[in-house]
């Protein structure tokens, strides 16, 4: 049965607030970020090699045409037919006799169907000889020397060797995760139907081995919603997710990471040239290692540089359907209950901080938090220039209060990340901050930049701070959100669909509910309180003590816009600014301005910005928008251009892009 909308609605007495509830909750929804899902589990696993093998049918996978016109040639196809373990013997004396490039690829891919077949049958020790023969031979195919001269990188057997290689490696892994028998630091024991292989597992880049609570595989996964663009390059390796373990003796850096924080790395198998003794006792050594693609994109193996297969977004998927932040929804908390958002609030790394790179600091805005940086992030740091020279942190504040306490607070928390990171103040990079943010954050980050002199104060007071009744506390406290000077540590600020005069969609009816429903925090209306009662007649504008919210502070006669606007700005600070556009829309009766729907273009203007575009979106999606994404690359290039070539800092070495070389592959 269809319900009458109108026995919904309260009596007439409070219709006026239930339309203003109306208002405001579609201001929210412009301006705000909704929770979604990003990521979910595949059936099965999504194999590199399930094309050319038919392996996703229900018939068993057989061998690529190539390999059956192999196995023709050498009288072996019937015999691969019956008893495929023979077949792959004589196969492997034909190799005895002349190791051609065309045999060891075939033997790789037979090994490989081997282990399929043994790991349905229930025989995963005799699967994992099998994936291992097929590894060592695919490694023998693409990588020993003596080979390259047969070996042709424009045929597609040779793109089938790295896929069998991949997929070998990851179908073993699978196998010796189950027996819980690969944890990086240590050298295991890997017993098998017929050999002993001592692996050393070894994690290459930033990350420690306690750093790691457990992997899974990126092929486990697909891209849902949230994140349009999967960035996904190819080569050899495996790409797995790595979920990070909390654990004793953290750095100091470690508490600005999340809870459940995972990254990408791939696992890459060294295979070593063995000795007689060794082969003669079935005892193979070998060393996994694990690479950050964010530090390292090609590795030397045999004296050449190997591509890794990487995948940046489906880790970065996975952290955020992490159920730290399911559960809680940041943006409603930090909107409605800025007292609960208290303990939340603050900086957030996503990736291990470096000494050598730049921070880019993104703040969100209105009942938002960080994951609506999320598309703009997994964009940006696709790019290897920008990801090798830039790292990328998250400012997470409580939406519901003004948001110049909001921009006090990262002031602090700025000063504090400073004084923790590079206590003696020495490191260049942290001197070369970029600010970007979208809405109400813009208006945060653009308030790290100015000088307030007396200007703000004077909105509150025409008395002196010092003439106020109150404790030196209290004075420092009301000081830090109307006395400030520009941190010198910025240098690019990026404001994206910010109201720089307000938006109209703070009126008279959603500032009444907002005030109804929005708890703001309980220090700051104490504080307030107690100062307007014990200091009768000294403030001017008690209002914005006591009850301003947000939505208050964005309403276009707030009287900060005007101080704001001809505050003395940084001059070493470079202004850019993104406006959102749309067609022009009726929205509660009355039609919008030109510009993005809840911010006017009037509004979003920003005087003397050293660059400003306009982009075809809406609020919600103006920050996620391709152009608004280069246009940030641009601004991020153009900035790493006008600074000096990166050195280490301070003793502390870049990462290296490439791990030890190797011998050629054992056979």
């Amino acid at each position: 049965m269809i319900k009458d909308d109108r026995a919904l609605e309260p009596t007439s007495r409070n219709r006026r607030s239930w339309r203003a509830a109306r208002a405001l909750l579609l201001l929210l929804v412009f301006a705000g970020c909704a929770q979604q899902r990003y990521i979910t589990l595949r059936e099965r696993p999504n194999p590199f090699f399930a094309g050319p093998l038919h392996a996703l049918t229900r018939q068993e996978p057989r061998p690529t045409a190539r390999t059956l016109q192999l196995l023709r040639r050498y009288d072996l196809l019937e015999l691969q037919e019956k008893r495929p373990e023979v077949a792959l013997t004589k196969l492997q004396q034909e190799i005895e006799t002349d190791p051609n490039p065309d045999k060891i690829c075939s033997f790789a891919e037979l090994s490989y169907l081997d282990g399929q077949r043994l790991a349905a049958r229930g025989k995963p020790k005799d699967a994992l000889d099998a994936y291992a023969t097929s590894v060592a031979h695919a490694y023998w195919f693409l990588l020993d020397p003596r080979l390259d001269r047969f070996r042709n990188p424009y045929d597609p057997e040779f793109r089938r060797a790295c896929d069998l290689y991949n997929d070998s490696l990851a179908s073993a892994m699978r196998l010796v995760i189950k027996q819980n028998k690969l944890r990086p630091g240590e050298t295991q024991i890997i017993q098998t139907g017929k050999k002993q292989f001592q692996v050393q597992v070894v994690l290459r880049g930033p990350w420690h081995a306690e750093d790691i609570e457990r992997l899974e595989f990126v092929s486990d996964y697909k891209i849902e919603a949230g994140l349009s663009n999967q960035y996904h390059t190819y080569g050899l390796g495996v790409p797995l997710i790595a979920v990070r373990a909390n654990h004793k003796e953290e750095s100091p850096e470690e508490r600005y990471y999340p809870p459940g924080l995972c990254f990408p790395v791939t696992a890459f198998l060294r295979v070593e040239n063995q000795t007689r003794e060794q082969i003669n006792a079935n005892v193979y050594r070998c060393t996994l290692e694990l690479y950050d693609p964010l530090f390292s994109s090609d590795i030397a193996v045999c004296n050449r540089l190997v591509p890794l297969e990487t995948d940046l977004t489906v880790p970065l998927a996975y952290f955020l359907e992490n159920p730290a932040f399911k559960e809680k929804d940041l943006a409603t908390i930090g909107l409605f209950d800025p007292n609960k958002a208290q303990g939340i609030k603050g900086l957030y790394m996503v990736e291990p901080f470096d000494p050598n790179r730049i921070p880019v600091v993104m703040v969100h805005g209105l009942w938002s938090s960080p994951t609506t940086w999320m598309e703009m992030f997994n964009d940006l740091r696709a790019f290897p220039e920008i990801r090798s020279r830039f790292q990328f942190w998250f400012f997470l504040y409580p939406s519901g209060q003004p948001f110049w306490s909001s921009a006090a607070q990262l002031r602090d928390t700025l000063s504090e990340v400073r004084a923790t990171l590079d206590p003696e103040i020495r490191n260049p990079n942290l001197d070369q901050l970029v600010l970007v943010g979208h809405s109400m954050g813009g208006l945060v980050s653009m308030m790290q930049t100015m000088e307030s002199g007396d200007d703000f104060w004077r909105l509150l007071s025409d008395k002196r701070l010092e003439d106020l009744r109150a404790t030196s506390e209290e004075k420092a406290r009301l000081a830090k959100s109307f006395y400030f000077h520009p941190n010198p540590s910025v240098k690019q600020v990026v404001t994206i669909g910010t109201p720089h005069r307000g938006s109209d969609f703070a009126n008279e009816a959603t500032r009444e509910l907002g005030r109804r429903l929005i708890r703001l925090p309980e220090m700051m209306l104490e504080l307030g309180t107690k100062l307007a009662l014990t200091n009768p007649g000294y403030f001017t504008n008690k209002d914005l003590l006591t009850t301003t919210t947000s939505i208050d502070s964005l309403a276009p006669d707030c009287p900060i816009f005007p101080v704001m606007l001809r505050a003395p700005r940084a001059t070493w600070v470079s202004y850019h600014n993104v406006i959102g556009m749309v067609p022009r829309r009726t929205i509660l009766g009355r039609v919008s301005e030109d510009g993005d729907g809840v911010v006017s273009v009037k509004s979003a203007k920003l005087p003397n910005a050293a660059s400003e575009i306009m982009v075809a979106a809406d609020h919600l999606e103006v920050h996620r928008h391709p152009l608004a994404i280069l246009e940030v690359r641009r601004i991020l290039m153009e900035h790493m251009s006008t600074i000096s070539a990166p050195t280490a800092f301070a003793g502390v070495q870049p990462v290296s892009n490439v791990g030890p070389a190797a011998v050629p592959a054992a056979r």
